[in-house]
């Protein structure tokens, strides 16, 4: 798949191109385009740029294919602490900038795609494998139609955009390791628990450990 009219908008405005995004996440699809424009809104709602380390904070409400493009493009990382993922199953990503202290929050619209519904309605029979092969072949094609499509709408087509207030989540944490009394290996001192005065790592903790 090809994507080079979006990827030259993009690549002159300094973000990374969905191409790009593509070859990150492993394929092309519906929630991989979403996630790819509400980062990119949100960045420019915010006037920022991809930082470097925890300047952003990007808070997922799902943990669907859009969160890998918003890692991606944002350069939100589980590993830098500045992305959040709370899933409740909503297309809904909140980003903070700790610069200015401006929120803005980013709603997947629903949208009214023909190709969306009848795509929506194979996905069922695709993924539980009683799809026929001409089944299977026109779903990827609505697939491919969808996404395309969801890249160049209008912005308030696909996107609803709104700035909120919230709280400054909490920066990333740097914990001290010790030896779990349970097992041996080396755990961050605030994911233990102690069981008989000892401290060991939540697997040991659940299946009972240290025995008598």
């Amino acid at each position: 798949m090809n994507y080079n009219n979006n990827d030259k908008g993009n690549s002159m405005t300094g973000y990374a191109s969905f191409e790009e995004t593509v070859r990150f996440h492993g394929h092309a699809c519906p929630g991989l385009a979403m996630g790819y424009r509400a980062a990119i809104a949100a960045m420019e709602a915010l006037g920022v740029e991809r930082p470097k380390d925890e300047e952003l904070v990007a808070i997922a409400e799902t943990d669907a294919c859009g969160v890998d493009a918003v890692q991606f493009v944002t350069g939100c990382t589980a590993g830098k602490g500045n992305l959040i993922i709370r899933d409740y199953g909503k297309h809904v990503f909140t980003f903070f900038d700790r610069k200015s202290g401006r929120a803005v929050r980013v709603l997947i619209c629903q949208n009214d795609m023909r190709e969306r519904t009848e795509m929506d309605e194979l996905r069922k029979k695709v993924f539980t494998g009683i799809a026929d092969e001409q089944e299977s072949a026109r779903f990827y094609c609505l697939m491919h139609e969808v996404t395309e499509n969801l890249l160049v709408l209008p912005v308030d087509r696909v996107l609803k955009i709104e700035e909120v207030r919230i709280e400054p989540p909490i920066k990333a944490r740097i914990f001290t390791s010790i030896t779990c009394a349970g097992c041996g290996e080396p755990v961050a001192d605030a994911k233990t628990r102690t069981v008989k005065g000892k401290q060991v790592c939540i697997p040991c903790f659940e299946e009972g450990k240290p025995e008598e």
